[in-house]
Parts: C-alpha cells; structure tokens; sequence
C-alpha cells in the first residue's frame, strides 16, 4: 500500500469513505463453497515440497507408525479415526492417548468449509478478523471507524463496540495483547491507540466513555501526520509493539516505558508488514513494496542498521507475513499474486541486482495483474516453495498458517480479491478448499487455534463464519480451567 499527504491520498484511492462495496464484475455462478476435492481448482505444475519444513509438517501430522502398518514393509496413506482409536485403546504407542501429531491426523482432515454463517454485518468495508491466541476471543475492524470485539465462548455476543479515534481512512491493522486486557489499532498516521478491553462497558468512544491511550511513533525530527502505520503487533510477552510504516520503517515501542524505543530505516519502499519471529522475539520479519523480505536480528543490531538477511523471490510488493513461530519458516503474501515459504537459512547479506524484468505500468489498487508477468520468475528466487491460485489486489491481502493444534500447521491459507478464501496444502502445493460467499475482496480471514472453524472478513461488510460439516450453531466450550498454583 501507498501513502501520499492525506488530502491526495483519498482523492488517489477513488473510494467513499465508510461506504459499502459490490464489486461490479462479481456474480454468483462464478465459485461456490468447496470442501470435495473433485471441484478444487488445481495449482499449476506444483510438486511434492520437498523440504525440510515438509518433513517436518509430515512429522506433526502423521500417526504413530504402529498405526500405519497394516501389513509388513507396508504403510497405511490414511489411517482411519477408527484405526486410531482402537490403537489408542490397544495403547500402540505405549503412552495410553493420542500424541499431537496423532490429533493433527485426525483433526486436519476436517475442514471448516460448510456454512457460512453471518456474524455480524455493516455497511462498511471489513478490514481486519482475528481470533485471540486462545480463540475466547474475536476482534472485526471496519473502515467506519468501528473495531468490534465478539465472545466467541458465550454465542459472539459483543463483548466491545470501540469507536476508533482521529480515524484516518481506515483501520489499517489491530493487535491483542497475549493477557487480552488491551487492544491496540492503527491507523494512517504515526499514532498508534491502546484500549484497556478488559472493562465492563460495551461501547467505547475515545475520551468520552473510556480512554485510548495514544503512543506517539513519530521521533522529534517527524512531525504531523508525516506517515502511516500498516502493521502492528505485539510481542509475546506483551511488553513491546513492533509496526511497519509508510515511511519505509520498522519501529519497536516499548510500552512499560511508554517511549520508542527502536527506529529502523529497513526499506526503499513502504513496509506493508511486520512481524516478531517467535516467543522470544528477538527476530522480526518485514515485508515491503520493495519486493524484498527482511530479517532483522536486535541482538546484533549494529550501528548502520542492517539486516541479518534478505530474501528475495518475488516480483511485486509484499502484503503480509505470518510466522510459522519457530523463529526458521514463514510466509509471505505478495501482488504478483503468490504466497511463497521461505527459510532464512537461505537468506542472503545483499540484495542481488539484477537486470529489469518490469516492462510495463500496473496499479494493483484499480489495476489487473498483467498476463504477461503470470508466467515470470525472479532469477535469484530464494523461496523454498510457491502457491498460486488466489488474487493479490486493491488491498493488502494476508495469509497465514493454519493452527498448530489442530492441523500441524499443514494448510496456509488466505483472502483473494475474487471474494473467496483459499486454503492450500502447505507440502503438496495443492488448492484443497475455496470458500465462497463474499461479493467482494477478502482482506482478511482467521482459523480457529482449537476448532474446525474460520472466520473471514470482506470489502462486502459481511462477517462469515466457516465450520466443518454437522457442527453448525455448536457453541466453543467455555475454557473454565484454573491455573494451578
């Protein structure tokens, strides 16, 4: 995304402010919802990842080899969930229960592609869904101002209707904090506000009913409404906020000193896209217009600012990152309409030039991607492996992992601007469901960490909420676990 003086950047967009939209071109015999694989549109010329991460994804997906071997020197492709539990009463593995991979088996073949059922519905461009780390629960973030927090143990009943403050164009990003007491947004200036959600009251308007706490990004040198914020998240322990910007830089906030406390000039273009690496946080990932993925190491964070590594591969502006959280893999969301996995091992110092493989003019936010550039490779690709099918276009699109507990990570999926949801098998390469419902670009989507269940959000203002077949309307346990002392 680009950001230009906030009096031209409206005007450049072409878009109401806080106004629903229909893409025009959609219909409904384009896609439906699909979940059997006879219907599934097929990659390209995708091979069996061998990698690795495929290895490793194999490994927190497959059952215990006792539970494979239906005959000697020969091994079981799908074990079935009543093989399985007659093992676990057998007790094959010798631990009397499932081990994770063992749930993975079970649990990743049910995908939550039935429904969907509409959560909540406004006349605004949905911009942001994401389920808290424990799925209790889900924040919405519209253009018009709204950011709604939904319970999705007590039947998503609204739990918080926040009223976003000094609104600029949008709500480009949100983050909850691991605890879940604070709620943080951005939007297109260089302040961030932080909202304490844990109190009684529903509705909140800033400075009116409860206070957003504004933490001011911009250095003494920036002033104003100098840039915007893309991306925003905490870390895991919940102390820091890491941000990518319209002014090509990576900033790190500390909120118990309530100061900046990093500023990283990182790219020659906007960073779309920020991320922490894993729990420990001391590794960050970029993405940004540049076509370049970084990794950022503030352990050796030298005085020139450079980066541990740079991946390159793709031929457009990164949208988004997402971590596989092992501080290794992640993926990468970019508008020359692919997703690609790297591992940083394979990163390089410098970036490598090459010659201009661009020879033509395209605006992903009004433009189609050229025909001509669908069939081009980056000469010093770095990936480790590409997924096509999806549509990168008018908005930063994100994708991610699928949950760990649940599938083993071994789907990524992702919102297209074609109004569906896409989700592909991470080794394979293959499209295994398309989700349709929208009429209109789907910014963004969140799989349950738990449950066979998916929510999505579109320009459409509509809330989807995806399941697997046969748990329709089944309401999430309520975690009433206590922490031991």
């Amino acid at each position: 995304m680009y950001f230009r003086a906030w009096n031209t950047a409206l005007g450049d967009m072409g878009y109401a402010l806080s106004r629903l939209e229909i893409d025009p071109d959609y219909s409904d015999s384009e896609s439906s919802p699909v979940g059997d694989d006879n219907d599934s549109p097929r990659p390209s010329s995708q091979n069996e990842l061998d990698h690795e991460v495929a290895k490793l994804t194999k490994l927190g997906s497959t059952p215990h080899d006792k539970l494979k071997r239906v005959l000697p020197r020969r091994n079981e492709f799908i074990v079935s969930p009543v093989k399985m539990l007659a093992g676990r009463e057998g007790n094959y593995s010798g631990k009397g229960r499932f081990s994770a991979a063992d749930r993975c088996h079970i649990l990743n073949k049910y995908l939550p592609v039935k429904g969907p059922t509409v959560v909540d519905q406004l006349t605004t461009r949905a911009y942001v869904s994401q389920f808290s780390n424990d799925g209790a629960l889900f924040v919405a973030a519209f253009q018009g101002s709204h950011i709604k927090i939904y319970n999705a143990e007590l039947g998503w009943k609204l739990q918080k209707n926040i009223v976003a403050r000094s609104l600029r164009w949008t709500v480009t990003d949100t983050s909850l904090s691991p605890d879940k007491r604070f709620l943080v947004y951005a939007t297109m200036s260089p302040v961030v506000n932080i909202v304490n959600i844990g109190s009684a009251a529903t509705e909140s308007h800033a400075n009116v009913t409860e206070i957003h706490e504004g933490l001011e990004f911009a250095g003494d040198d920036l002033g104003g409404y100098s840039f915007g914020i893309f991306s925003v998240k905490f870390s895991n322990d919940g102390k820091e906020l890491v941000a990518g910007s319209s002014d090509d830089s990576i900033y790190v906030y500390d909120i118990e000193a309530n100061k900046l406390s990093l500023r990283i000039q990182a790219h020659t273009s906007d960073v779309n896209t920020v991320c922490f690496a894993d729990e420990a946080s001391h590794l960050i990932y970029s993405g940004s217009d540049d076509n370049l993925c970084k990794v950022w190491d503030r352990r050796c964070f030298g005085s020139k600012g450079k980066p541990a590594g740079v991946l390159m591969g793709h031929l457009e502006g990164i949208t988004f990152i997402d971590s596989r959280n092992d501080g290794r893999y992640f993926i990468s969301n970019g508008k020359d309409q692919t997703i690609k996995l790297w591992d940083i091992r394979k990163m390089s110092s410098n970036v490598t030039r090459t010659p201009g493989f661009r020879n033509y003019e395209w605006d992903y936010r009004w433009m189609d991607y050229p025909l001509r550039a669908r069939g081009v490779k980056h000469p010093n690709d770095q990936s480790v492996s590409t997924y096509k099918g999806h549509s990168v276009l008018r908005t930063l699109i994100r994708c991610y992992f699928s949950p760990e507990f649940s599938t083993g990570q071994r789907y990524i999926y992702t919102g297209s601007h074609d109004s569906c949801v896409y989700i592909y098998d991470l080794v394979t390469g293959a499209i295994v469901a398309r989700l349709a419902h929208h009429k209109s670009t789907v910014r963004d989507c969140s799989w349950h960490p738990h449950y066979p269940m998916l929510v999505s959000s579109s320009f459409d203002g509509d809330i989807a909420k995806w399941e697997f077949p046969g748990n329709e309307g089944t309401r999430i346990p309520v975690n009433t676990a206590r922490p031991r002392r």
